[in-house]
């Protein structure tokens, strides 16, 4: 016999006749939705005047028939922040943060937000962490726009099942197709390359390119920019082949979303070898000609954008890099930089924006994790220590799709840390890197006792992901 039927802090919704809550339902103290009026399509056993829902996808789907904001749609050039959330229990603390930090509402948030590689890490579906985040947005009775990010999608198949579950935000990583080496290529070898070019699918020849980049100057308002053919030759070399994959992703888009509007990012961040502000108008400019419905671009910018640390470089190098990059983007004024690896980078937010104001997308991916790793050492130092020890055992093999400076021989072993200095490893360096990129065995091998952890903690989570996140979105609004 179901008891004690009351709405969770802080609402329940009336819509259209029936009223939907939360409620933590004895005897077993189960989280359910609770389904009070009249309606059909939704599956539960019946109590008196509720239905009582388990939380599964496909009473989330029938909810979100219901109330139109629990689905994720476009956000155009809007000012953006991407969440990641690895473990599924994040939303309530992004929510958190977006409404302290931000009351104006100036960020528009992304809070479905996983690539393709972490769902293969963490055997984890598109519509799993899509399912989440609804379930999130309706507890924390966020009303206001959000978008569903399908992020770092290398390949035409693997965009089906973000566009089944309704991902609005699909980011192109052709990272793959970049010429890093064309960097450092002589004119000779340069030319080679290009002649090797799809030219048919670039539909057009190197002869109009030259005319058009190389016989005059570009004016870009603030800025004025100059190809020879040696940077031309460079830029085509390095990026030819990315924007030509670019491509082919974008046509498998539109033809599963129809006349449906979606968000479309590309992203060359991920490579050896900065962008420089000659390839970004390039790279911007090609797609633009072929219709590229681009509404943010990330770069690769000078310095070092490594996971879950700060920016690592000369930071008036990155300001005099970035002034011009605006400049490029300001000139085309159809998309907004993109920050990708945008966690903790504390030293530039400010200096992003002053330069781009509101046309900046802030891409962000395991720091919640993070924060929760903190709540374990704090609340469990034991079990923080065998998540340690994973992260030790697999950090080998887990390091190589990433760039780092990590030096694992500077990770203590947990039973060399006294319980009150486990949290402050979270914040050092070497520790933090290793545990951010080894979240894939740490998640297969203990994230049922983690999540079970944070849910017996929501509150201390949820405070320190307001906390972190606060420090990330304030420069921006401020």
């Amino acid at each position: 016999m179901y008891t004690n039927i009351q709405p969770n802090a802080p609402h329940g919704v009336e819509y259209d006749g029936v009223r939907f809550f939360l409620a933590d339902v004895a005897p077993s103290g189960a989280r359910r939705l609770i389904v009070r009026g009249r309606c059909a399509d939704f599956h539960g056993e019946q109590h008196g005047d509720d239905l009582i829902c388990p939380l599964t996808a496909e009473n989330a789907r029938a909810l979100q028939a219901r109330l139109p904001w629990l689905t994720p749609q476009p956000l155009g050039a809007h000012l953006s922040f991407g969440f990641g959330d690895r473990i599924g229990l994040a939303t309530p603390g992004h929510v958190a943060a977006l409404r302290s930090a931000d009351p104006a509402g100036k960020f528009a948030p992304i809070f479905a937000q996983q690539s393709v590689r972490e769902n293969d890490r963490l055997h984890r579906t598109a519509d799993a962490v899509m399912i989440a985040a609804i379930w999130s947005v309706f507890a924390e009775d966020w009303r206001q726009p959000w978008g569903a990010d399908a992020d770092h999608v290398k390949a035409p198949a693997h965009v089906a099942p973000f566009v089944a579950s309704g991902y609005t935000f699909y980011t192109i990583d052709p990272s793959d197709h970049v010429d890093n080496a064309a960097q450092s290529d002589d004119l000779a070898t340069l030319r080679a390359k290009c002649d090797a070019l799809p030219w048919e699918v670039l539909a057009t020849d190197y002869t109009t390119l030259r005319a058009e980049y190389c016989d005059h100057a570009i004016d870009l308002g603030r800025t004025t920019l100059h190809f020879d053919e040696a940077t031309l030759l460079r830029a085509l070399a390095k990026y030819g082949r990315a924007v030509i994959h670019t491509l082919a992703i974008t046509a498998t888009l539109r033809a599963a979303f129809g006349d449906k509007p979606f968000d479309l990012e590309m992203s060359v961040d991920e490579t050896d070898t900065p962008t420089s502000v000659h390839e970004h108008y390039f790279i911007a400019n090609e797609l633009m000609r072929r219709g590229v419905p681009v509404v943010s671009l990330a770069p690769r910018f000078v310095g070092k954008f490594q996971k879950g640390v700060d920016y690592m470089g000369d930071l008036a190098v990155f300001e005099a890099e970035l002034a011009q990059h605006v400049a490029v983007m300001r000139a085309f004024d159809r998309y907004k930089l993109s920050i990708h690896t945008g966690s903790d980078k504390f030293t530039i937010y400010p200096i992003i924006a002053r330069h781009a104001g509101a046309s900046v997308h802030v891409k962000t991916a395991g720091t919640s994790y993070l924060e929760a790793l903190r709540i374990a050492a704090l609340r469990d130092p034991a079990f923080f220590r065998r998540v340690l020890e994973t992260g030790r055992a697999y950090y080998e093999h887990d390091k190589k799709s990433y760039y780092l400076d990590c030096r694992p021989e500077n990770v203590p072993p947990g039973d060399a840390v006294a319980d009150a200095d486990l949290p402050a490893l979270i914040d050092q360096f070497d520790t933090r890197q290793l545990l951010h990129v080894t979240f894939g065995s740490i998640l297969n091998e203990h994230g049922a006792a983690l999540r079970e952890l944070l849910a017996a903690h929501p509150d201390d989570y949820r405070a320190a992901l307001q906390r972190h996140f606060a420090r990330h979105i304030t420069p921006f609004v401020a």
